[in-house]
């Protein structure tokens, strides 16, 4: 049964996502970096070390998008996409079906 909605928009949609997650995991890296040098200050509270710790747990949460867009791709049927694109290679007009 066909699907009713665009694997190829879905698909070029989350390569989007993806890049721009790409380039922001080096500030994400550079961050938790930084929060894990604030860990390391002298005589630091232990409230603003927990606070600290969540930052950076928050932080790792990148990996979590990550896996998002990769559940995105998994959910596109097998076969959509290149059935879409056999479809579209002479043009987009819709079925009168």
């Amino acid at each position: 049964m066909p699907i009713k909605w665009s694997a190829v928009k879905v698909s070029e949609a989350m390569d989007k996502v993806e890049h721009q997650v790409t380039l922001a995991e080096a500030f994400f890296a550079e961050a938790k970096a930084k929060a894990e040098a604030a860990r390391k200050i002298a005589d630091l509270p232990q409230y603003v070390d927990q606070h600290l710790i969540r930052l950076i747990g928050d932080v790792k949460r990148i990996d979590n998008v990550k896996n998002s867009i990769e559940a995105v791709r998994k959910d596109i049927p097998d076969g959509a996409i290149e059935a879409e694109q056999g479809r579209t290679k002479h043009g987009s007009t819709q079925s009168l079906i």
